[in-house]
């Protein structure tokens, strides 16, 4: 198994999957699921009991020509595949390939709703996954340039701490990002930690996102350090006195690079 296999193994479905699903009841109609569409954007949804249990799905397909009257019950497939949360997404990404399905409700043990996964996570998780390998790579540069020690651990940490490393976001990867906190996805921040100090290494569209939707904590890879050694991104905060997150600008009339870069690319 190569290292990519491997890390892809490692990834469960709770690390991606949406946790704040819209869903529908057997006893609703046609119509309901009508207005979640037009509510919600998406155009399938679990069917769930008064108890949370899953009991059905039911797409845009299937209300295609049926009465508004029409109940869920009716219409919605009960032979379903599921996910857990403690699945590798890449087993879920090969069900849904077999399949044919774009997304999988995620149950627990006695079959509660407890979130959804898609097709579309799974391409996010190989493309904004914070790789741990990524984390380590930083670690080592740190022990070879300083000549010390550094720990990692993965925890909770208050946003309104952190010392920002850059300046500025972009507002259209922004929304993405506040999108995704609204759908209650969240990938780790990294940051280091030194003495009572928290700069802030990945994760600034996350962290000002977090902010604005009144999230106080999020979860992070901590790097520790000794604190008697000098970053390069400690004396660059220092240079644009970069305090807090407030001191971060958001961009408005400049799109993300990538963003601009394909768009050029299409012209």
């Amino acid at each position: 198994m190569s290292r990519e296999d491997a890390e892809m193994m490692d990834i469960k479905v709770a690390d991606y999957m949406t946790k704040n699903v819209f869903t529908l009841k057997p006893g609703n109609t046609v119509k309901d699921a009508i207005e979640l569409i037009k509510l919600s954007g998406h155009d399938s949804f679990p069917v769930v009991d008064d108890n949370g249990k899953v009991v059905g799905y039911v797409s845009a397909i299937d209300i295609i020509d049926k009465s508004p009257d029409t109940k869920i019950s009716d219409i919605m497939s009960k032979e379903l595949y599921v996910a857990r949360e403690f699945m590798s997404l890449r087993d879920a990404a090969r069900i849904m390939f077999r399949t044919g399905h774009s997304k999988l409700p995620v149950v627990d043990e006695e079959n509660r709703l407890v979130g959804i996964i898609s097709n579309a996570d799974v391409i996010r998780s190989q493309i904004e996954r914070v790789d741990p390998s990524k984390v380590e790579k930083l670690v080592l540069t740190i022990e070879k340039v300083h000549g010390v020690k550094a720990e990692v651990r993965k925890g909770t940490v208050e946003i309104s701490k952190l010392i920002p490393t850059q300046s500025k976001v972009y507002a259209d990867e922004l929304r993405g990002r506040i999108h995704e906190l609204k759908r209650g996805l969240a990938e780790p921040i990294v940051i280091i930690k030194k003495g009572d100090k928290l700069f802030l290494v990945d994760g600034h569209h996350r962290v000002v996102a977090a902010s604005k939707l009144g999230i106080k904590e999020l979860e992070a890879y901590i790097i520790v350090v000794p604190e008697e050694i000098e970053l390069g991104m400690e004396k660059l905060a220092k240079r644009k006195n970069l305090t807090s997150i407030k001191d971060i600008e958001i961009i408005e009339d400049i799109p993300h690079p990538l963003v601009e870069i394909t768009f050029r690319n299409m012209r």
